[in-house]
């Protein structure tokens, strides 16, 4: 929701001598079944789990934002992050849900009559990969750059697809974690390089073909190939739409004025950094998720933040009357002033006009008033669309003779209606480790 303390998610702290030495041993007795204990082996912090008998010895804080996992749930044979839900496998370290996509480490437990010593840390292994199918395509080509097209690029090389990957974005960046764009980097906490799901030779080393400024022109599925504005083209066996979403436009007389922004990529990131060195009153219109994470950093840059929106509360539709009431309070404790139930007429340099007439002062405007997936790609390459699924997307089991058609809607939102990177990276990693997907053509 924003950078302030009360919901900053701090960083898990380093192991501390609070926490016990786990090297030194701990009676099994103490740590209940279905329990965990958080301790310390060579100056790591390592978290204990107890599962009946057996007891586990994985990292202590989650691969993605660093949270605490003893403060997460135990959920079977993994343990639950608690600030993003992503799940890591007890035995394995393996990282099984998004939005963590490295594993933990493990170390060895030893049971010696009745006391629990963790020992050396273990190394990881690739595993044994399955027999190599005659029908696995040659090549595969992803469309788009965002946390779903690298999700599922990264997965098929874990599970062994060997063939030419190539992944085309349209951003001038890398495939990035777009809720820094909004809330740290933006707010003057984070580095610029923080923003980056992977460094760029992440992909180099593993046979992923990143293409970036990649504008895709159109889709000739009877060819098999993508055909880019700037001329060249990509020859597919399997084809992987990983559009994602655009930002709603406002269609207000003024929305064209320089001092108005968007935020959705990297650069649109890096745009409002730079404008908010020099502004002193901003404008957000739109009062969810987006909306409110702007606010929250301009207001740590020290700009004077008011915010617009149709709504009676901020984010009642999703999070209820209560909270969504505790969330503008807690923005208005920080100097948020809100403008509700009134939308906006029009911008001019100097100030936005309300609805009802009133003018309010900006030298900075920011637009954040939803997303829509990106379907242009597949409407024009006749991809059916489900107009049914808030938005729209290709059913996951649409078939037109021997091609399966796939389409995986990043941040705009799945089948159950969800707009957050963790269910785009969860979409991504489907097509990714689906065996059927990588043994037939798609698209």
């Amino acid at each position: 929701m924003g950078t302030y303390s009360l919901l900053d998610q701090v960083r898990a702290k380093p192991a501390s001598s609070s926490n016990p030495d786990l090297a030194q041993g701990v009676a099994f007795d103490d740590l209940e079944d279905g329990g965990m204990l958080a301790g310390h082996v060579g100056g790591k912090a390592v978290l204990l789990a107890r599962r009946g008998d057996e007891v586990f010895a994985i990292g202590a804080a989650c691969t993605h934002y660093g949270a605490p996992l003893k403060d997460g749930l135990l959920v079977g044979n993994t343990v639950r992050c608690p600030w993003h839900h992503a799940a890591f496998c007890l035995r394995t370290g393996e990282a099984l849900r998004a939005p963590a996509l490295n594993p933990v480490s493990c170390w060895r437990v030893e049971r010696q009559h009745g006391v629990i010593y963790v020992r050396e840390k273990l190394e990881r292994t690739t595993g044994t990969q399955p027999p190599v199918r005659s029908d696995v395509p040659k090549s595969v080509v992803i469309v788009g750059g965002g946390a779903a097209g690298n999700a599922a690029a990264e997965m098929l090389r874990r599970e062994g697809y060997s063939g030419r990957l190539t992944m085309l974005s349209a951003d001038e960046s890398g495939p990035c974690d777009r809720p820094n764009l909004s809330k740290g980097f933006l707010a003057g906490t984070a580095s610029d390089a923080s923003n980056l799901l992977r460094p760029l030779e992440f992909y180099e080393h593993r046979g992923i073909d990143l293409k970036l400024n990649a504008r895709v022109a159109l889709i000739d599925r009877s060819a098999s190939v993508v055909h880019l504005v700037d001329g060249s083209s990509y020859p597919y066996d399997a084809l992987l739409l990983a559009t994602g979403a655009e930002p709603v436009r406002l269609d207000v007389p003024g929305v064209d004025f320089p001092h108005v922004h968007y935020l959705r990529t990297l650069a649109d990131s890096r745009a409002l950094v730079a404008k908010a060195h020099s502004s002193r009153q901003a404008v957000v219109i739109g009062a969810s998720f987006i909306g409110l994470e702007v606010a929250a950093s301009l207001r740590a840059r020290d700009v004077e933040v008011h915010v617009v929106a149709p709504d009676s509360i901020p984010m009642e539709r999703v999070l209820g009357a209560e909270v969504g009431t505790f969330v503008r309070r807690l923005h208005e404790g920080h100097g948020v002033v809100f403008h509700l139930e009134t939308t906006v007429r029009s911008i001019d340099e100097q100030c936005v006009t309300l609805a009802s007439g009133a003018r309010l002062n900006a030298d900075l405007v920011v637009v954040g008033i939803g997303v829509t997936p990106a379907l242009a790609l597949a409407e024009k390459a006749g991809l059916a669309i489900d107009r049914g699924r808030r938005g729209g997307c290709v059913p996951a089991n649409e078939r037109t003779g021997h091609f399966r058609s796939r389409r995986y809607r990043a941040v705009a939102g799945s089948a159950h209606g969800g707009e957050h990177p963790r269910r785009a990276l969860g979409c991504g990693r489907t097509p990714g480790s689906d065996r059927g997907a990588r043994h037939s053509r798609t698209a």
